[in-house]
């Protein structure tokens, strides 16, 4: 009796320990398939979602499509591409948009709404969980 109840035990942590990996999805970074950009580099990705560019490494003005403030593929973009939270992330935009150096990227409500927005627009880029992403859109970046 003894040893099942520790098999169990081993097992429930076993299960528990496993549950961030689980919930811990990666998140594409995309732009239309016209987009003549092929990949993007972190550092890149980061600069423009950041403010610090307005600018696509193609020249082009970027077009930026958010995830809402509750998305879960919101908080792990920020974290994992820019090393931000989403507190950080909101202040900084706060500042840029009150000196009028920056417009923050447009919120959307669903990563299908970013995903249309995105391919409709070849200056535009966005991300969303990468099991959302099908032929409407190209990746350049996954965030893991």
């Amino acid at each position: 009796m003894k040893i099942r109840f520790f098999l169990v035990r081993c097992s429930l942590i076993v299960l528990v320990a496993g549950l961030p990996a689980l919930a811990s999805a990666q998140v594409a970074v995309i732009v239309a398939p016209s987009s003549s950009l092929a990949s993007l580099t972190g550092d890149q990705v980061a600069s423009i979602f950041l403010g610090k560019t307005s600018q696509l490494p193609n020249g082009k003005s970027a077009a930026l499509a958010d995830l809402p403030d509750t998305s879960t593929a919101r908080e792990q973009f920020y974290s994992k591409a820019a090393g931000k939270s989403a507190s950080q992330v909101k202040a900084a935009w706060s500042r840029l948009t009150f000196s009028g150096k920056a417009t923050p990227p447009r919120e959307l409500p669903s990563a299908a709404d970013v995903k249309k927005f995105v391919a409709g627009n070849p200056d535009a880029i966005g991300y969303i969980e990468k099991s959302a992403v099908d032929s409407s859109v190209k990746v350049v970046l996954v965030v893991d």
